[in-house]
């Protein structure tokens, strides 16, 4: 039942632009019938110019036939117009839905968290005012001109069937020929790029290990076959063009051949000849171009196919009854959990609660779950079994829009974005100076900024390229307690600070503890857990022990050891007795 709900949502989007193709359509019927002008301009002139031989009847015609070509290509520029507003719509129907899908695909880890969904919906959106689906909606239309010939001869009308079905048949071998190939050049095009991105997203590293000449030839392999596919389907797809342009140049003559022996046999009159020869050629112009654009017409169905499958799987959520902002009770039940999309077990039965205001240190080995706890604490990921409830809620159903500001967080990988220090902590929200000011001062790095020439409106680059290490974990600091949030979780914020940073980060903490934020610090240095109220310590998965942190540390200071018993005296034999 889900399912097939998601796949009514999914259509309701891409349904917009059926209106569009309806009055594309009903315009069409018009653009189809003065296509016909010149083949009645001709009629007439060989039947009443020549005939009657009337200048005026000719200069009458040929006004006529002027004004019927503006029209037509009027209509013709409505025509493209109408589909041009019909991808504008779609787009901004799509483009909300398609960005969500992209950052849950990247949030669960699944293949389509890339970009690539914004380039299929380009790919659609420039499709729709294309000639090759405008061309697509001409199709049912030559139906008419089929009719036509059939009244003028059923022996054209028959002559022209045979050559619809010749294109027909070119246009489905040409997709069987280019479709796969088509398929693979997309899919080898897509993992080059993101090989490419990755490369020069870690281009220090590999410029000082010296790995570009090995990168560079991985990254060649991928390029040279996606060309290799591209270039086999753009052979096919280019014989076909061309054997489906000399199919029409071939009808139009067969047509005037067919047409004049009609006349010499008396069955049609001389002009009709010529009428035929170019309803003949009409008839198949529409099917001509959707071949010869039929890389972009695949194209176009594989951009869909991707984003269907991806809006079906990552629908928008709907916006739930908003909830009073949270105190901070946080309680962890028997959670099962791993990463989004992998059947691995990473944390296994996790179960503990703190109340408003408490703080916790967790402690563990490395690939004991720390971050993946994190994940789940703050709504990112969602466990397979248990739930995490903050005030009584499931964290990760809760709207992210109305939870955001009440929550702080720091990952282990600090992430800043371009932009300037402010909209960074501000969270690229509405700035509020004084809140900006207080978080960078809670954090210790209000002295630095106040020395940069631009302050608070300092761009820091892509990533936060022009910061230190430090630096930019200072400001995801600021970013996490901006707005005095109730739940804070900071995933081993000390990983890069000095001892100034340390000292802050400390001071930090108390300040959190008085105002009554529930805190979860991930670390293992004991100046930070000596500043927090409980411990969990983690490994492989399962709590191994929770509770006050003076009882916890007490339980793992090794017991003394009994004193050993003194050894008895000596017994000295004296061989002989005493004497």
């Amino acid at each position: 039942m889900k399912s097939s709900v998601r796949k009514k949502g999914v259509q309701e989007l891409f349904s917009v632009i059926n209106p569009y193709f309806g009055r594309v359509f009903f315009i069409s019927l018009f653009t189809n019938l003065l296509v016909l002008t010149p083949s009645l301009y001709m009629l007439e002139v060989y039947d009443r110019v020549v005939n009657s031989r009337s200048h005026l009847t000719l200069l009458m015609l040929t006004i006529l036939v002027i004004g019927l070509y503006v029209v037509l290509e009027l209509l013709e520029w409505v025509r493209s117009r109408h589909m041009h507003e019909g991808a504008l719509r779609l787009d901004t129907v799509l483009k909300n839905p398609v960005f969500h899908a992209i950052f849950s695909a990247r949030l669960q880890g699944a293949q389509p968290g890339s970009i690539q969904p914004l380039n299929d919906l380009k790919a659609i959106r420039d499709f729709l005012p294309s000639l090759p689906m405008l061309s697509m909606l001409d199709v049912p239309l030559a139906l008419f001109i089929l009719v036509l010939l059939f009244l003028i001869n059923p022996l054209l009308g028959w002559f022209a069937v045979g050559g619809a079905v010749v294109q027909a048949g070119i246009g489905f071998v040409n997709g069987r020929l280019t479709n796969d190939h088509l398929q693979e050049a997309n899919k080898h095009a897509l993992s080059s790029r993101n090989y490419a991105d990755s490369a020069v997203r870690n281009a220090q590293v590999i410029e000082s290990m010296a790995m570009l000449p090995g990168i560079h030839e991985r990254w060649h392999k991928m390029q040279q076959t996606f060309l290799r596919n591209q270039a086999i389907a753009s052979d096919y797809a280019g014989g076909s063009s061309a054997l489906s342009r000399m199919v029409q140049m071939l009808q139009g003559s067969l047509l005037l051949g067919v047409g004049g022996w009609l006349a010499l046999q008396g069955l049609i009159g001389g002009s009709m000849m010529i009428v035929g020869s170019i309803l003949g050629g009409r008839l198949l112009a529409p099917i001509v171009q959707i071949i010869t654009g039929w890389r972009q017409v695949e194209s176009a169905h594989e951009s869909y196919k991707r984003l269907h499958f991806l809006l079906e799987t990552y629908p928008m959520p709907e916006k739930g009854m908003s909830l009073p902002a949270p105190k901070g009770e946080l309680r962890v039940e028997g959670v099962f959990a791993g990463p989004p999309g992998t059947n691995l077990q990473v944390l296994k039965g996790i179960q503990f609660s703190l109340s408003p205001g408490d703080s916790l240190a967790v402690i563990g080995p490395s690939a004991a779950g720390k971050t993946t706890l994190a994940r789940l604490l703050v709504g990112i990921w969602p466990a397979f079994q248990g739930k995490v409830r903050l005030d009584g809620v499931d964290i990760f159903s809760w709207n992210k829009e109305d939870l955001g500001p009440h929550i702080g967080y720091l990952p282990q990988d600090v992430e800043l974005f371009e932009g300037t220090i402010a909209e960074n902590i501000a969270r690229f929200n509405e700035i509020d100076d004084d809140k900006v000011e207080k978080a960078c001062q809670d954090v210790g790095i209000g002295q630095f900024i106040n020395t940069l020439p631009e302050r608070y409106a300092t761009q820091i680059g892509t990533d936060g390229a022009f910061l230190s290490g430090g630096q930019r974990q200072r400001i995801g600091l600021a970013r996490a307690i901006y707005g005095s949030p109730r739940f804070v979780v900071l995933d081993e914020p000390d990983s890069s600070l000095d001892e100034a940073g340390d000292a802050s980060l400390l001071d930090l903490l108390m300040h959190l503890k008085q105002e009554g934020t529930t805190v979860i610090v991930i670390t293992q240095r004991n100046n930070l857990i000596r500043a927090l109220d409980f411990m969990l310590i983690l490994i492989d998965g399962k709590v191994q022990k929770f509770g006050p942190r003076e009882e916890i540390v007490a339980s793992m200071k090794p017991k003394p050891k009994a004193a050993p018993a003194p050894d008895p005296p000596a017994v000295v034999s004296i061989p002989g007795g005493i004497r």
